[in-house]
C-alpha cells in the first residue's frame, strides 16, 4: 500500500474514526477512580490524536508531495553517494555520462505523432559519481518526419526539495502545459528533461559542487545535457539549452545560469530564492570557505561579480512577500548584458497550484529564448 495511495488515507480515515467512536463509547467505563481507569483514558486519548495527526500528515504529504514512497520517507530509497575524488568541479572527468531509458510510454494515451512520448530515464554523471531516475518528454514533433533529421532545443526542469521528479509530470503536469503550448503556436517544440533538484539524496546539495562531497552543479551543469545528447536528438549547449525550477529548483536554475551562461543562456525561477539554505538537510555545503558561501548569494553575485550574458525570469505570486521583497531587490540589481524579467501572478502561496499557474508564462518565455529546431 503505497504511501500516497487512496487506500492508505481511506484506511487511515477509518482508523481516525474509529478510534474517536470507539473513545466515545467506552469512556463511561473509564470514568470511574483507579490507575488501570486512569491509564485506559490517557491511552484512548493518545490513539485518538496519533490516529487523527496520520490523516492529517498524509493529507499533508499528499497535497505538498514531500515524499512519495515509504522507502522516499525513511531515506532507504537512496544509497548513500561516493563522490569524494570521482570528478572535479566543472566537468573535468573524462568519463561518460550516460541517460539510460528505464520505461516508455505514449504521453496522454496518444500516438507519439501528435501527443509526445515520456520516457524514465536514470542518468549517470560520470565523472561525479552521481547518478538520479527522472523523465524524459519528447514533443510530438520529434516523432514526425519533417522533422527527422532535426535537432530540438531542451530544457532541464527541477523540483524543489525533498520534491520528486513524477509530482513535474502528475502534480505540475509540464508535459501538459508544454504540450498545450505547442499547440496553440506560444511554445516551439522542446525536449523536457524533468530530475530532481539534488542527486545525492536525501541529501540537499543546492546544487553546489560541494568540496570532498556530491558535485550537483558538475552534474546538472555539464553531465545531465552530455548524457542527454549522447541519447536523444537536442541541440547542443549553447542557446540550445535552458533550466526551470521551483523553490530550491528555481534557485538552481537562477544560479547555474548565472554560474555558466555558456550551458544555460537562459533561466526561470518559480517562487525560487536567491541564497543557498544551509540547515541539517544541507549539512556543510562550503567547507568554512567564505567565498564559497558569498557566491551561492545570488544577490551578492550581482554586487561583487561581473554580470553574466544570461536572460533570467522571476515568477512568483504577489501573496508571497519574501519573494516579492527577493525578487524585487535582484531585479533592481541586475546590469548589461544580464536580462530579468518578471512574471506574477496576484494571489496563491508556495504551493503546486501557483507554480501550475506561474508555468505557461515560463515555458513560454523559455522558448523564446532557446535556439529553435534544426
Amino acid at each position: 500500500m503505497g504511501l500516497t495511495s487512496h487506500e492508505l488515507l481511506t484506511l487511515a480515515l477509518m482508523a481516525a474514526l474509529g478510534a474517536v467512536v470507539g473513545t466515545v463509547l467506552y469512556w463511561p467505563r473509564l470514568a470511574r477512580p483507579g490507575l488501570p481507569a486512569v491509564l485506559g483514558r490517557i491511552t484512548t486519548i493518545l490513539v485518538t490524536q496519533l490516529a487523527v495527526l496520520v490523516v492529517v500528515g498524509l493529507l499533508v504529504n499528499n497535497y505538498f508531495a514531500f515524499y512519495s514512497s515509504w522507502s522516499d520517507l525513511l531515506g532507504t530509497a537512496h544509497p548513500a553517494v561516493q563522490s569524494v575524488g570521482a570528478g572535479t568541479p566543472g566537468g573535468g572527468s573524462s568519463a561518460p555520462a550516460t541517460a539510460r531509458t528505464l520505461a516508455t510510454e505514449n504521453f496522454q494515451n496518444g500516438p507519439p505523432q501528435r501527443t509526445g512520448q515520456l520516457l524514465t530515464v536514470r542518468i549517470g554523471g560520470g565523472g561525479s559519481g552521481l547518478s538520479t531516475d527522472g523523465y524524459v518528454y519528447l514533443p510530438p514533433q520529434y516523432f514526425q518526419p519533417g522533422y527527422a533529421q532535426q535537432r530540438f532545443p531542451a530544457l532541464v526542469v527541477l523540483t524543489g526539495y525533498p520534491g520528486d521528479a513524477r509530482n513535474l509530470v502528475t502534480r505540475l503536469d509540464y508535459p501538459g502545459i508544454s504540450l498545450g503550448l505547442l499547440r496553440s503556436g506560444q511554445q516551439q517544440p522542446t525536449v523536457l528533461v524533468m530530475l530532481r533538484s539534488s542527486p545525492a539524496m536525501p541529501r540537499d546539495t543546492e546544487c553546489e559542487d560541494v568540496p570532498g562531497g556530491p558535485q550537483a552543479a558538475t552534474y546538472f551543469t555539464h553531465e545531465v545535457p552530455q548524457a542527454v545528447a549522447g541519447a536523444f536528438r537536442v541541440i547542443g549547449q549553447g542557446r540550445g539549452w535552458g533550466i526551470v525550477g521551483d523553490s530550491t529548483g528555481g534557485y538552481c536554475a537562477l544560479k547555474l545560469a548565472m554560474r555558466d551562461p555558456a550551458a544555460f543562456p537562459a533561466a526561470a525561477s518559480l517562487s525560487g530564492y536567491f541564497k543557498a539554505a544551509e540547515d541539517p538537510t544541507t549539512g556543510d555545503l562550503f567547507a568554512g570557505d567564505q567565498q564559497r558561501r558569498n557566491e551561492a548569494d545570488l544577490l551578492w553575485r550581482l554586487h561583487n561579480l561581473p554580470p553574466p550574458a544570461v536572460a533570467e525570469l522571476l515568477a512568483y505570486s504577489k501573496d508571497d512577500p519574501a519573494s516579492v521583497r527577493d525578487s524585487t531587490a535582484f531585479a533592481a540589481a541586475v546590469r548589461p548584458p544580464m536580462t530579468a524579467s518578471v512574471s506574477t501572478v496576484d494571489h496563491g502561496g508556495h504551493n503546486f497550484e501557483t507554480w501550475t499557474r506561474l508555468e505557461p508564462t515560463a515555458l513560454s518565455w523559455l522558448s523564446e529564448h532557446l535556439a529553435k529546431p534544426g
